[in-house]
């Protein structure tokens, strides 16, 4: 078991990055395959870890995964050095931040500052979760500690004023309309306390897509919902069940949804609040070459 110099167990000093296959450009882009082999490492206590984006595709502020829990698994108490926003996907989680007792539901998203011990566990006896996380960080790193604390029970509440962490609950969110039928929510970013990292969630119904855009820090895509079609530079990519696309800055690229039902993402970028510039369409499709946003007619989105 690796330990801190001061004594803290380290759970995992450092994950395995993403499985990259042939397809991936690593100078602009990588697609992650949710479903490639070895999926992740298991953890002492049986949870599955997966990284989706990290140092090893490129990225240089922050990092996104899945934890997948049985039924009665747990990550132990830890920390990090650095933010964590951590958004339930399937079932439901209880979150013990330094004693305080949250549940969560799907798409329920909670925000844990620098050195905030908190302990993840899956709620439901018979089913599976699965929960995204996003590090404001290129190397994901988790570090155990041996505290105990107070319990207190907060149940699907909020945290009281003056507590580090924050909590987004998904229902109660407003969704806007970032282009036609397509749905979006903003799940964590500096205006809920975050620092270095934002993300929410994107809902697109059939036939729903969003133009082309660069942004000016790097993005995590993960597919949670339906099948989504992205196009880079010219480069289409077909991703689903996870599937992870990872984008350089300034990359301009777009997501479509071209089937008959509803396609669903968790977006995260290595920033503190979204931003998107809209760009000729034809730098999408590769009609044009992209040299760059000098000179080109740059609106925001």
């Amino acid at each position: 078991m690796l330990r801190s110099p001061d004594g803290q167990t380290n759970l995992n000093r450092s994950l395995p990055g993403p499985i990259c296959p042939a397809f991936a450009h690593m100078h602009t882009e990588t697609i992650i395959s949710a479903r490639s082999e070895p999926f992740g490492v298991i953890t002492p206590t049986g949870v599955d870890l997966r990284t989706f984006v990290s140092e090893d595709c490129g990225a240089l502020s922050f990092s996104t995964g899945v934890a997948t829990f049985a039924p009665n698994t747990y990550l132990p108490c830890h920390l990090h050095t650095f933010s964590e926003a951590i958004t339930v996907l399937e079932g439901s989680a209880r979150v013990l931040v330094e004693g305080r007792s949250y549940l969560l539901a799907e798409l329920d998203c909670i925000h844990l500052p620098t050195g905030t011990a908190h302990q993840v566990e899956n709620a439901d006896q018979f089913g599976r979760l699965v929960a995204h996380w996003a590090f404001a960080s290129a190397k994901p790193t988790r570090t155990t500690v041996e505290r105990c604390f107070p319990q207190k029970y907060r149940g699907y509440g909020q945290p009281n004023e003056g507590e580090p962490e924050s909590i987004t609950r998904f229902d109660q969110c407003p969704l806007y309309e970032l282009a036609e039928d397509a749905f979006f929510t903003d799940l964590f970013a500096k205006r809920f306390g975050a620092n270095g990292i934002c993300g929410g969630y994107g809902r697109f119904s059939p036939s729903a897509s969003l133009r082309c855009h660069i942004h000016e820090f790097d993005e995590s895509i993960t597919i949670i919902k339906g099948t989504a079609v992205c196009f880079v530079q010219g480069r289409s990519y077909q991703l689903s069940e996870y599937d992870t696309a990872f984008i350089r800055k300034g990359v301009p690229h777009r997501f479509l949804n071209h089937s008959n039902s509803d396609m669903a993402m968790l977006w995260v970028y290595a920033g503190d609040e979204p931003d998107r510039q809209l760009v000729d369409t034809r730098f999408c499709s590769g009609q044009l070459e992209w040299k760059g946003s000098k000179g080109c007619k740059v609106q925001t989105l």
